[in-house]
């Protein structure tokens, strides 16, 4: 469990560094764009055009590094705090500041929550902004010269051992030896703590340096992982086998890593294969000199080739470290996979050994913050979240997309970081590893663990339960009424059925039907019902809120544009008998983005209502009903309608 902790205290690291880079990963693109293309040695010398080189490196990324890191703690006045604070240590150093940016912007975010939260609800009305203006001028101006004078030269020192170590590595040879660290890291979602806490600041200061620097490269590198999907598409089993073609392309040239950790751990002697392709490859890219100018995000062939610098023996060198990694690592693989368990490899297998690893019990089909069963009714988002919010959520939020579109459904899919999923997230899906940390974000959603990309039944079984919602609701109304009033589903004639037509008139006349309505809103449409049950003698006028009341509780809408709203469970005392109002409304109200065209106002008491109220429940389970109730022309029509479908 301490370890399963740790490792999840180190996800939060990198992840929490991640998200003050990856926001800003299109400026340092820029920079090293106009790096390549116009200092001295560029493929567009310009000696105007380069001097913006400098200025951006030295202040536009930390302060936007900075302003981001104070951003995450509290919004854009810590965002402004923070970037006032790095101000301190860009000026207080020689080198580019990202380590003290990374340090001050969240600290200066950090401090002025602090400071808010202990002055709240404490300044006199008319003052406040004043107070909020100097507060923030005046922690920011202390904490620049904080950073000015101490931050700036302990992070400059520090930067300089693990630019020496860097080196040293470089020039014993024993830089592929990273490899050993890297590899496992990216499978296990660590390796932004070490990407973006040591390898990137120094690489940028390389780069600055030199043009390129070989760091970029260690851990986007897409070799290793092509080797291992390659193997499986020639010596796989089962479902690994027919997916690893598709997961290959996605890799490669989408640049989106994860997809390939699930057939890592359904072999784990294949953490040999991408540790022995990595350390290949970086030792090509030292032999040859190869590096990148800047970050190569996400860590695609395209996107290395984009920010290589542009000359022939960079691009072979570079080329070439992807080459010897992805052929090694296929090698190692190959092997692994010819001579190991000849059983077949499919997901189920992948999750046995995620969940040996974890070392806890895990369900590979789902992982949910509530119990089976709680999924939240009328959903309109699905919310993917990955550690960065840029790579695998995308991808998986376009694949889901896709099949939500194809099913017709309306519904919203996006994707996100962890640390920026929305309070009221509805449904969250993460891969599983992550989705501890998910959970701890959003614990009232309703999550959803993926381990493969390409072949998740999760997503077919998610939008076969969204589909089934509203009809599921509208069944287990006819179910209740099944158990409580028994013989609602026999019709035999009987010598007390023309007292039950009798009784169902009263519960249900054509005055009480109303066609063709149009309103602004569902409140609207719900007061509306309302005030018909109060006209009819059924409830009394209290009942109209509690219906408003209880629809904002939880949605009335039941699903195949059909709304039943009633009231509170405190409000059965308003209820002076049991009866409905029926509203026809052809071009449909908004329930909570979704269209009811048809209203049932419902007042019930002691049960006298559940027999209709199953007759509309079964009736309204079909969409052809539904259809031929909003088309109905009079009162008797629709009515009919319900009652033949019941009879």
């Amino acid at each position: 469990m301490a370890h399963f902790n740790i490792k999840v205290a180190v996800q939060k690291f990198g992840n929490f560094l991640s998200s003050m880079v990856m926001p800003n990963i299109s400026a340092f693109i820029a920079w090293g764009l106009i790096t390549a293309l116009f200092i001295p040695s560029g493929f567009l010398p310009n000696e105007s055009l380069a001097k913006m080189v400098t200025p951006m490196v030295t202040f536009l990324l930390p302060l936007l590094i900075g302003y981001t890191g104070g951003k995450l703690f509290h919004d854009h006045r810590g965002g402004v705090v923070g970037a006032i604070a790095t101000m301190g240590v860009i000026v207080g150093s020689d080198i580019p500041m990202f380590l003290g940016a990374m340090i001050m912007g969240p600290f200066g975010g950090y401090v002025i929550k602090k400071f808010d939260q202990l002055i709240e609800g404490k300044i006199k009305a008319g003052f406040e902004m004043l107070v909020n203006n100097f507060s923030a001028g005046i922690l920011g101006g202390l904490l620049s010269i904080l950073s000015f004078l101490a931050i700036g030269p302990a992070v400059d020192v520090f930067t300089g051992w693990l630019v020496a170590g860097v080196d040293w590595l470089v020039g014993t040879g024993l830089l592929p030896l990273t490899s050993i660290l890297i590899e496992p890291a990216k499978v296990l979602f660590l390796n932004n703590a070490i990407n973006h806490g040591v390898l990137s600041p120094i690489a940028l200061e390389q780069a600055k340096q030199t043009g390129s620097s070989i760091l970029f490269l260690l851990e986007s590198n897409p070799g290793p992982g092509l080797g291992v999907l390659l193997a499986y598409c020639f010596f796989g089993k089962g479902t690994a086998k027919r997916s690893a073609p598709g997961a290959a392309i996605i890799q490669f040239f989408g640049g989106i890593h994860e997809i390939y950790f699930p057939y890592i751990l359904m072999k784990p002697m294949l953490f040999i294969a991408v540790i022995l392709g990595g350390m290949s490859g970086v030792f090509t890219l030292v032999l040859l000199g190869g590096g990148l100018f800047a970050p190569a995000s996400p860590g695609s062939i395209l996107a290395i080739t984009a920010v290589t610098p542009h000359h022939a023996s960079a691009y072979i060198a570079n080329f070439a470290g992807v080459l010897v990694a992805a052929i090694v690592s296929f090698v190692v693989s190959a092997f692994i996979l010819k001579t190991g368990k000849q059983s077949e490899e499919n997901i189920e297998d992948a999750a046995k050994k995620m969940q040996e690893m974890k070392g806890k019990k895990s369900s590979v089909a789902n992982v949910f913050a509530s119990e089976p069963g709680t999924m939240p009714t009328n959903v309109n988002k699905i919310i993917f979240a990955c550690d960065a919010g840029m790579g695998s959520s995308a991808m998986g939020a376009s694949l889901l997309r896709k099949k939500v579109k194809e099913a017709g459904m309306n519904i919203s899919v996006t994707n996100t970081a962890i640390s920026n999923i929305p309070a009221d997230a509805q449904i969250v899906i993460t891969q599983e590893e992550l989705t501890p940390r998910a959970k701890a974000k959003v614990p009232n959603a309703y999550h959803v663990s993926v381990d493969n990309f390409l072949s998740s039944p999760e997503y077919d079984s998610l939008l076969a339960r969204l589909q089934d919602d509203g009809t599921d609701e509208l069944h287990e109304i006819v179910e209740e009424a099944e158990e409580k009033v028994p013989g609602v589903r026999e019709h035999s004639i009987e010598p007390g059925i023309e007292e039950e037509e009798q009784a169902d008139n009263e519960l249900l006349r054509e005055e009480n039907v109303f066609l063709n309505q149009q309103f602004a809103n569902k409140e609207e449409a719900i007061r509306f019902a309302g005030r018909a049950l109060v006209k009819a003698g059924y409830v009394k006028e209290s009942y109209i809120e509690a219906m408003i009341a209880r629809d904002e509780m939880t949605s009335t809408y039941m699903g195949n544009d059909v709304a039943i709203p009633h009231g509170t469970e405190e409000a059965k005392k308003d209820v002076l008998k049991s009866g409905f109002t029926v509203l026809q409304i052809p071009d449909g109200v908004d329930f909570d983005g979704q269209k009811a065209r048809l209203i049932f106002g419902i007042a019930g008491k002691d049960g006298t209502h559940l027999e209709i109220l199953s007759g509309i429940a079964v009736t309204c389970s079909e969409m052809e009903n539904i259809e031929k109730m909003v088309k109905a022309t009079t009162a008797r029509e629709l009515m009919d309608i319900i009652n033949v479908e019941k009879n």
